[in-house]
């Protein structure tokens, strides 16, 4: 539907530009940019040819502006509208000028051979990486005289990028600027492809397949082998220098090199069609399973065996894939890891891996042998599935496990293989949403009330101080949303200590957030900074460049802060206070009541969990408040209804607590243990063992930015919780005064 009289004119109106030739070209483009922009594209589109025509360099620039810019944010991502137009008023800012029509005409290329965002952000990197090296560096001397080659290397940029992937770019960009950078015609002569060095680096950076070229076919693969129709997102792996990025696929598109070179007599082509199979198998087969219930050796274990069930699946249907796969699976040789000097963990992994894919292997080894049999048996009758398989790896785990494999020496070699995505499709992790409101509607669909179901169990490392080495999955932990009571309970015990509440509201309201701070020279926000604006306006009358930075935000000066209260809710809480008719158990659940009143006034994150045990067997976790829980009638509930049993094994809980604690996004981090004894239990005779383990446990949260502080109500506590938390501990020796102290350490530790 073309535009009406009334919409161009409400457009035009929104573009402040006067060219005259403007008039004759603007419905067109805009007709063009309303088919494939949003709203909020429009306005950034019309907002960045506001900006160019403001740079004084003509009308050309902003007609190509205007022509290009609807294509390439269709093709990518509308965010390119603003990058390209403040990239382009950098420019101006510069000597380069002149640089600023090629590079705007350089972008619808860039835009179709890249192909995603990504890509594109690193291509303008990469000209603006250059022209900051080469523009005002002559023979030592600083000039203010504009990049000589700046121009040449943009209007090349269409042949360069048919020639080379993006690293490759890179690469050969950076082989000029080092070496010409002090001597202008010879810099010219090299990035107009004029040299004969130029020629030669450009060869040697030419390798393999680009992505850009067989887009189409491999989409039009994709399409008709595996019914599947996805979006590309190309990447470079030249650019990431701490962790090299690896396939993977999500609801945006399928992540996919933009180069492959040929490899082990396989064609570039043929490493996309390997990749694109096992994706689209993925896609087809494997399903999400909860990450939290494994160790990360299982996890590890599950991604292979998964891998290699769907890889079978599909040679059921396309037997050619096992040839392409088998040439780019490694071939890890049986005696090649060495147990007493590295982990060989990843290393037998790979074996099976090469073992199920191909029938005539070589290994010997009969656990090995015994776990591939049971595979091809799972898969017999059917395509079995991922529940099936995951417990045969985590069988197979057990089986193979070996002390050596906790080793920080992991091989690596001979066990990765690369046409294989990353696998996050394969897990879901419980904090990406509230865990107890995941769990309660786990719990509604369920009649039994066995406090046991649900989730398989959750195993934790314990730390055996004697042998100074954990005991790998030794701690098996049953988490579980914590049963309701009376919330009218909870609030007769806050009006019990209406006294003490009033006094804390007054140191309350000194520590909550008050202030804003103002964040001016923004391009965009919530007001005008005036005084800004004035002096742009100024600017721009008298014929300079005004600023565009007039906006002002604001932000809280305030409290960062995810707080976690950790309540041991073993046997002895039963316990009665002396002269006293409450139990300790009931004095806590004041104290923990009136702390959750006074983190809740102050607005910090916070989550409330208990624990007890039975054994190194049976850990039990229960969650009374998560951290995106409301304080509120639902909680106080559950807080009503705890109830004491069982020992207290500090070091799993502990763990556990700070695998959701460590997930929020805070800059302070705070575990509060509140407990009545010290860490023991019925299956552990040696009374040192939990202490050094709750130590560990202590030491291992501290790494990861953790404050751990407890408070003890056991008189005799100073014998050992100095052992476990150093200093940051206080024992309450007058039990009664638990309400009293423990909103008080709260407020400040974190004042």
């Amino acid at each position: 539907m073309s535009l009406s009289e009334e919409q161009r004119a409400e457009y035009r109106e929104q573009l402040s530009c006067s060219f005259p030739e403007l008039e004759e070209v603007f419905g067109d483009c805009m007709e063009e940019a309303a088919a494939l922009l949003t709203a909020e594209g429009i306005k950034s589109y019309l907002d960045g040819a506001s900006l160019i025509c403001m740079i004084g360099r003509g009308f050309e620039p902003v007609l190509v502006y205007l022509e290009e810019m609807p294509q390439v944010a269709a093709r990518l991502d509308e965010s390119t509208l603003s990058r390209v137009s403040q990239s382009v008023w950098q420019i101006s800012r510069s000597p380069n000028g002149k640089a600023i029509l090629p590079f705007l005409q350089s972008l619808a290329e860039a835009a179709r051979r890249l192909g995603s965002v990504g890509q594109f952000e690193r291509y303008i990197e990469i000209v603006f990486d250059m022209m900051e090296r080469t523009t005002g560096s002559i023979h030592g001397f600083h000039t203010t005289i504009p990049s000589p080659s700046l121009p040449d290397l943009l209007e090349h940029i269409p042949y360069l990028l048919s020639q080379l992937p993006l690293d490759g770019l890179k690469n050969w960009v950076e082989y000029g600027v080092r070496n010409y950078k002090t001597h202008p015609e010879r810099q010219k002569d090299y990035f107009s492809l004029q040299s004969a060095d130029s020629r030669a680096v450009l060869q040697r950076e030419r390798h393999g397949t680009l992505f850009a070229d067989n887009e189409r076919k491999l989409s039009l693969y994709l399409r008709a082998l595996w019914g599947e129709k996805d979006h590309f997102v190309p990447y470079s792996e030249g650019f990431d220098e701490l962790r090299k990025p690896q396939p993977y696929y999500n609801a945006l598109g399928i992540r996919i090199p933009d180069v492959y070179d040929d490899r082990a007599g396989v064609s570039g082509i043929d490493r996309y069609r390997a990749l694109l199979a096992h994706i689209a198998a993925h896609k087809r087969w494997s399903s999400a399973i909860f990450a939290d219930n494994y160790s990360p050796f299982q996890r590890i274990a599950i991604e292979i065996f998964e891998d290699c069930r769907i890889e079978t699946l599909a040679m059921r249907e396309y037997p050619g894939l096992r040839r392409l796969w088998l040439a780019l699976h490694p071939f890890p040789g049986e005696e090649d890891c060495n147990p007493e000097k590295e982990s060989c963990i990843r290393h037998r992994l790979a074996m099976f891996s090469y073992a199920v894919l191909n029938p005539n292997h070589p290994y010997r080894n009969g656990d090995l042998l015994e776990f591939v049999e049971r595979f091809h048996q799972a898969l017999a009758g059917g395509e079995s599935s991922m529940e099936e398989i995951a417990a045969l790896a985590v069988s197979f785990i057990a089986r193979t496990r070996r002390q050596s494999d906790l080793q920080a020496n992991v091989r690596f070699e001979d066990t990765e293989v690369d046409y294989r995505d990353d696998n996050r499709h394969l897990w879901k992790f419980i904090e990406e949403g509230d865990e107890e409101e995941m769990f309660e509607a786990e719990q509604k669909s369920k009649k039994s009330e066995d406090k046991l179901e649900g989730l398989p169990p959750r195993h934790y490392p314990e730390w055996d101080y004697q042998t100074r080495t954990y005991r790998p999955d030794w701690v098996s932990l049953y988490e579980g949303l914590h049963p309701s009571g009376d919330p009218a309970f909870i609030d007769t015990l806050l009006q019990r200590h209406a006294a003490l509440a009033k006094r804390l509201k007054r140191v309350l309201d000194l520590l909550k957030p008050q202030q804003y701070v103002r964040i001016r020279y923004q391009e965009e926000g919530s007001e005008l900074d005036l005084d800004v604006a004035i002096r742009s306006l100024i600017d721009f009358k008298s014929g300079a460049n005004p600023d565009p930075r007039i906006n002002m935000s604001h932000t809280h000066a305030g409290r960062d802060i995810a707080v976690t209260l950790l309540l041991d809710l073993s046997e002895s809480l039963s316990q009665t206070v002396p002269g006293s008719e409450q139990t300790i158990l009931e004095l806590s659940q004041e104290a923990v009541a009136l702390l959750g009143w006074a983190i809740d006034n102050l607005g910090d994150e916070f989550a409330i969990g208990g624990f007890s045990s039975n054994t190194r067997h049976e850990v039990r976790y229960q969650h009374i408040k998560g951290f995106t829980e409301p304080w509120g009638e639902t909680v106080k509930a559950r807080l009503a209804a705890m109830e004491a049993g069982w020992s207290t094994r500090m070091g799993a809980a502990m763990r556990h607590a700070a695998h959701y604690l460590g997930a929020r996004r805070a800059d302070k981090k705070l575990l509060l243990i509140l407990t009545d004894g010290e860490p023991s239990d019925i299956d552990v005779d040696d009374e040192r063992l939990l202490i050094e383990d709750a130590h560990r446990a202590v030491q291992e949260l501290d790494r990861d930015g953790i404050y751990t502080y407890c408070i003890n109500l056991d008189p005799r506590a100073d014998e050992y919780v100095g052992d476990i938390f150093g200093r940051q501990y206080m024992v309450i020796d007058r039990v009664e005064r638990l309400p009293e102290k423990l909103p008080e350490l709260f407020l400040s530790l974190t004042k």
